[in-house]
């Protein structure tokens, strides 16, 4: 009759085997992915993709305008992210704490941290663009700010309870106010941390589409005015790839690539930003 020892070694050993078989299978699968894009997008690299704007098929031309599009609605949509989500999330972890109503923001940034993108853009659409009567920047990155905030919130939250007790105490012994605290101590403790969450707010938006086909639409051409469509990486790669033309699928497996890029190497930060804080 088998041992207990033996039984207990043999599904160790399956369970470890299983755990490495599923960690290949994820590696491979990235790797998959991103050698397609290498392969597919790296042809299409060069300064006319950053000097030109996008072109009518079989002329040439880049992303220009797509990427400057992200560039400004991602960056006003994480500006409303960062002070909506680290004040909220300050909230959260210094004055909420386990009353009912924190449990229920709790709650509500769940719910919208895994709501699907199509209906926040949906959302946006019926508050700021059908009363305007026209598509532009400004909803396009107000939806982005939505996706954006709850995991502001959810990592300001986490990384201010890290914080010692001790310099919450230290500093209202020698009569700050709480609020000076906060701001001048544990703020400054967790800058690391913060600039984390805002990182990882910038890769969840950054390849968003959904929500900018209901808002900002979408330009053929370079556009800075915020109360006009405007262009952006996603909605300019899912508009190429379905084309039946070979240079404005060469263009989406470009941006593709771009957004890949960036994606990785803000995680990458982030990663890096979070080990140092664990450091320190």
């Amino acid at each position: 009759m088998m041992s207990r020892a033996l039984r207990r070694r043999i599904w160790n050993g399956l369970f470890i085997g299983a755990t490495a078989l599923a960690t290949v299978v994820a590696l491979v699968a990235l790797f998959l992915i991103l050698w397609s894009l290498l392969t597919q997008g790296a042809a299409g690299l060069g300064p006319a993709i950053f000097a030109e704007d996008t072109p009518a098929p079989g002329s040439p031309g880049g992303l220009r305008n797509a990427i400057v599009g992200s560039l400004i609605m991602c960056g006003v949509g994480m500006v409303i992210a960062l002070i909506v989500g680290i004040l909220a999330g300050t909230w959260l972890s210094e004055y909420g704490g386990r009353s009912r109503y924190a449990h229920v923001v709790r709650f509500l940034n769940d719910v919208l941290l895994s709501a699907p993108s199509i209906l926040v853009g949906l959302f946006v659409y019926e508050i700021l663009v059908r009363p305007f009567e026209g598509f532009s920047a400004y909803a396009g990155a107000v939806a982005l700010a939505f996706l954006a905030t709850p995991v502001v919130v959810r990592t300001t939250e986490d990384i201010l309870s890290l914080q010692p007790g001790a310099l919450r105490e230290a500093g209202m012994a020698l009569g700050a106010a709480r609020a000076k605290v906060i701001r001048s101590i544990i703020w400054r403790g967790a800058r690391a941390g913060l600039v984390t969450g805002g990182l990882l707010g910038f890769a969840r938006i950054s390849g968003e589409t959904a929500p900018l086909l209901f808002t900002s639409l979408g330009n053929q051409y370079l556009n800075t005015d915020l109360s006009q469509p405007m262009a952006a990486l996603p909605t300019t790669i899912f508009q190429f790839a379905l084309s039946a033309y070979d240079d404005w699928r060469q263009l989406a497996w470009t941006g593709a690539l771009l957004i890949a890029a960036a994606v990785l190497a803000i995680n990458i930060i982030g990663r890096f930003l979070t080990r140092e804080t664990r450091r320190s």
